[in-house]
This record gives C-alpha cells, sequence and structure tokens, in this order.
C-alpha cells in the first residue's frame, strides 16, 4: 500500500510516517518513481509505534524496543528491550514524582491566594 493508504488505516499523518522511516522505526520499498509502498504488517506496526510515543518514549527509546518485537526469540535482544523498557519506566516515575511536586507547590499558591481573597472581600 501506498502512504496515503496507510495514513488512513492508522489515523497517523504521512509526515508522521515519513519520520518514523527517517528514524528507522519504519520501512518501505520503493517503486521505479520513487513511492514508498508498505507491506499490511506495517499496520500494526505503526500502532505499536504510536502506543510507545503516547507512553512517552522518544524514538531513539522505540528503536532500542522495537527489535524485541521483531526477534522475540532473541534471548539478548529481549534482555536489552527489557533494559531499555525499565530504564523508560524509571524514567517516567521520576518525572511524575516531580509533577506530583510542583502540583503540591502550585495548591499552596492557590490555598494562600484564596485566603488573600477571602480576607479582601471580607474587608470591602
Amino acid at each position: 500500500m501506498r502512504i496515503g493508504e496507510l495514513s488512513r488505516r492508522t489515523g497517523v499523518s504521512s509526515r508522521s510516517l515519513r519520520y518514523y522511516e527517517e528514524q528507522g522505526l519504519l520501512t518501505s520499498s520503493r517503486s521505479e518513481a520513487g513511492q514508498r509502498h508498505y507491506s499490511d504488517a506495517e499496520v500494526e506496526r505503526v500502532a505499536l509505534i504510536r502506543q510507545l510515543f503516547d507512553a512517552g518514549l522518544s524514538s531513539r527509546v522505540i528503536a532500542a524496543v522495537l527489535p524485541c518485537v521483531e526477534t522475540p526469540g532473541d534471548a539478548g535482544v529481549v534482555d536489552e528491550a527489557f533494559a531499555t523498557m525499565t530504564r523508560e519506566r524509571n524514567r517516567i516515575d521520576a518525572e511524575i514524582a516531580r509533577l506530583v511536586e510542583a502540583r503540591d507547590a502550585l495548591d499552596q499558591v492557590i490555598a494562600a491566594n484564596n485566603r488573600h481573597r477571602s480576607a479582601l472581600a471580607r474587608s470591602a
């Protein structure tokens, strides 16, 4: 299928599909005219790539994890992908902790502002 069809079937823009290919996440064959052609299997691969991007992984990390899907019987590939996914999970956990701290600090500022606003309203 051509890039437009893959885009329609996956809901991913042609621009993003080209980016995936530039990053080595997706492969295509080329016609004599230079048009990209994808196999039906690429629909599932694009869905997986989207899931991994939605989980906050970078294209570099996704490229490191995808070989696990392609060669699941290779213990070295599986171990490396597992280590990469574990590092990313830890990075996400740290980011969540940082965001919770930021939210808590903002809640304190909001509470102080509400007290100030209430005091102004009472004195008016």
